[in-house]
C-alpha cells in the first residue's frame, strides 16, 4: 500500500497512516527507516533524514569537529530517504559530510540544541542554513523543515525534510504532530531492545554463573599453605583491589581459573560478573564476534545480533584464559580495548564503550611467543602489568595433604558415599610423584581412588602406576623381576643421590655450580624434595675440623 498522497502537498492522513505503521515496531531499525522512506515517496519531498543524539564516536575524522563545542554528544544520521534527480545517487545511506552534526550547529545542531522546530519556506531567502548551493539548485529544493524528536522533556533527535514545493504553516503543523508519534514510536523501539538486549545478557550471565557452581563443586577453593601458594596468595592480596590488568602464568592444571576468580571476588567488581573465555577453544574465524558481539546478517549465519564476551563483562571482569592462543591478527584489536575502552560489533559501525578488568591466563611462555613473531609485544606488556606464577604441585608437595582431605570430602559429598580412610604410606606415594598433571591430575586419581574404594581403604599406588605407565610412552624391555624396586629402595636411592649431589657442591643449592643445576631440576623443587626425605645439613656438610 502506498501511503503518501499523490498531492501536492503533504496531507495529514498519510502522516497518520505511517504513525500508526510505525507504532506497532519493536525494531529501531524499522521504525527509522520506515519514517524517512515514506516521507521520501511523497512527491513533494525530495529528501527525508533522521538524526539521534548518540555519544561522540568519529571526532578525530569528523568533517565538522572544528565547528563542535563538545565531542561528548552529538547527532548522528541514522535513517535517510528520498529520491534525487540524479537517479545514480542514493540517499538511503547514513554515511557522507553529515553523516554527524555538532549540538548547536547548523540548522539542524540548532534545533536539537534549541529544541526548537525550524521552517524555511524558501530556503533562498535566508544563505545562513544553505551549506551546499549547487545541490539545493541541482534537486530544486525549496522549503525546509526540522522538527525535533522530543519524548516525555527528553530531546532525542530531529527530523528533517526538505521539499520541492513550498511548505505552509499548515503543513508544518502536521509535521510538527508526526514529529511527536515518531519520538513515542523510537522511544518505545530502542526501549525494546534494550529489554532484548538485557535479557539475553542475563540468559548468558546466568549460564556462566551455572558453569563457575558446577566448576566450583568440582575444583573446590584454593586450599594450601606452602611457602609457594602463600606467596602467589600475597600477590593476589595486593592487586585484587585495584583495576589493574593481571596474567597469571602457570602450567597447565595449577589452578589459574581460581586465582582469577579470587582477584575478582576480592575487588570492587565482585557483584558483577566475572565472564571467561577459553581462547583455546574458540574457532579462529569466530574470535570477533566472540569477543565483541555481531549483528544480524553480517555474516552467514548471523540470523540475529549477539552480544560478546566484553559487553557481558561490563562492570565486571572479563578472563582469558589461554590467552596466547588469540589470531595475531585479532590482537591489535583486543589491544584497542584495553587502551581506549572502545569495540565495534561485527557489521556493526557503532563504536561502543566497555568498562571491564582483565584478567589474562596462559601456560606459554609469551616472552618467547613474542620472539618468534606469534604475539604483539604490545600486548604482552599491556597484560603483564601485574604477573602472578602460579607454582606446579610439585613444588608446593606441602599442600598434598590438605588437597587430598578437600578432594575426598567434595568427592563423597557428590557421590554421597562415606569417607574411606587411607594409611599415612599411600599419603607419602602421592608426596613422592612429581604429577605433571598438576592439581588436576591430583583430582582425577582422588577421585578414581574413592570410587573403587567402595568404603574401604584409598589406596594409590596402582593408579599412580597406570598413570605413570601411560605417560612413559611405548614398554621398555622387561628386565628380571629381582630388579624391581620397591617404593622404600626408590626413596633411599633418591635420597643417596640428592645428598651425593650436594656433598659435590658443598651444600650449594641454587644458581650456577648449584646441585639443583647439577641434578637438572629446579632449585625450588630440590629444596622441597630434601624437605620431604629430612635431608640435614650435618649429613651434607663436614665439620671444619675434618679434612
Amino acid at each position: 500500500m502506498e501511503l503518501m498522497s499523490a498531492a501536492s502537498v503533504i496531507e495529514p492522513e498519510p502522516l497518520q497512516a505511517i504513525a500508526t505503521a510505525i507504532a506497532q515496531e519493536r525494531s529501531l531499525e524499522v521504525v527509522l527507516n520506515t519514517i524517512v522512506r515514506e516521507l521520501g515517496e511523497c512527491r513533494t519531498v525530495a529528501l527525508a533524514r533522521i538524526w539521534l543524539i548518540e555519544p561522540g564516536d568519529i571526532c578525530a575524522v569528523c568533517p565538522m569537529r572544528d565547528e563542535c563545542p563538545d565531542q561528548s554528544k552529538c547527532l548522528h544520521l541514522v535513517a535517510s530517504g528520498g529520491r534525487s534527480r540524479d537517479e545514480s545517487q542514493e540517499w538511503a545511506k547514513t554515511g557522507g559530510r553529515f553523516q554527524r552534526f555538532p549540538l548547536g550547529v547548523r540548522k539542524v545542531g540548532q534545533i536539537a540544541a534549541t529544541g526548537d522546530a525550524l521552517l524555511l519556506g524558501d530556503v533562498s531567502l535566508d544563505d545562513r542554513w544553505i551549506v551546499d548551493k549547487n545541490w539545493v539548485e541541482r534537486e530544486g529544493v525549496v522549503s525546509f523543515s526540522g522538527q525535533p524528536l522530543i519524548y516525555r522533556g527528553e530531546e532525542l533527535g530531529v527530523m528533517a525534510v526538505f521539499s520541492r514545493l513550498k511548505m505552509g504553516e499548515e503543513e508544518f503543523r502536521w509535521l510538527r504532530v508526526f514529529a511527536d508519534q515518531a519520538a513515542i514510536a523510537i522511544a518505545n523501539a530502542h526501549a525494546f531492545e534494550e529489554i532484548n538486549r538485557l535479557r539475553e545478557q542475563l540468559e548468558m550471565e546466568n549460564a556462566y554463573l551455572r558453569e563457575e557452581v558446577n566448576q566450583e563443586l568440582a575444583f573446590g577453593e584454593i586450599v594450601g599453605h606452602s611457602p609457594a601458594l602463600n606467596q602467589a596468595l600475597m600477590q593476589i592480596h595486593t592487586v585484587a583491589p585495584t583495576d589493574a590488568t593481571v596474567l597469571i602464568q602457570g602450567e597447565s592444571g595449577t589452578g589459574k581459573e581460581l586465582i582469577a576468580r579470587a582477584i575478582h571476588e576480592r575487588s570492587a567488581r565482585r557483584a558483577r560478573p566475572l565472564i571467561k573465555v577459553n581462547c583455546a577453544s574458540i574457532p579462529r574465524e569466530l574470535f570477533e564476534s566472540e569477543f565483541f558481539g555481531h549483528v544480524k546478517g553480517s555474516f552467514t549465519g548471523a540470523v540475529r545480533d549477539r552480544t560478546g564476551r566484553f559487553q557481558l563483562a561490563d562492570g565486571g571482569t572479563l578472563f582469558l584464559d589461554e590467552v596466547g592462543e588469540i589470531p595475531l591478527e585479532l590482537q591489535s584489536k583486543l589491544l584497542r580495548v584495553l587502551q581506549e575502552g572502545e569495540y565495534e560489533r561485527v557489521g556493526d559501525e557503532r563504536t561502543r564503550r566497555v568498562d571491564a578488568r582483565l584478567i589474562a591466563a596462559t601456560n606459554r611462555d609469551l616472552n618467547r611467543e613474542v620472539a618468534v613473531g606469534r604475539f604483539r609485544q604490545d600486548l604482552y606488556y599491556r597484560l603483564a602489568v601485574f604477573p602472578i606464577e602460579v607454582p606446579p604441585l610439585r613444588e608446593r608437595r606441602g599442600d598434598i595433604p590438605s588437597l587430598v582431605d578437600h578432594f575426598v570430602d567434595l568427592v563423597c559429598r557428590r557421590l554421597k558415599i562415606p569417607k574411606p580412610r587411607f594409611a599415612p604410606s599411600q599419603l607419602q606415594l602421592l608426596e613422592n610423584y612429581d604429577w605433571p598433571g598438576n592439581i588436576r591430575e591430583l583430582q582425577n586419581v582422588i577421585e578414581r581412588s574413592v570410587i573403587l574404594a567402595r568404603g574401604g581403604a584409598l589406596r594409590f599406588d596402582d593408579l599412580l602406576r597406570a598413570v605413570s605407565a601411560t605417560k612413559a610412552g611405548p614398554p621398555m624391555i622387561k628386565t628380571d623381576p629381582a630388579d624391581v624396586l620397591t617404593v622404600a629402595e626408590m626413596r633411599r636411592r633418591d635420597r643417596a643421590n640428592i645428598l651425593a649431589a650436594l656433598e659435590r657442591t658443598g651444600g650449594k643449592i641454587y644458581g650456577p655450580g648449584g646441585a639443583a643445576e647439577l641434578l637438572g631440576v629446579k632449585g625450588t623443587t630440590l629444596a622441597t624434595r630434601i624437605k620431604a626425605l629430612k635431608i640435614k645439613k650435618g649429613e651434607y656438610l663436614r665439620p671444619l675440623d675434618e679434612s
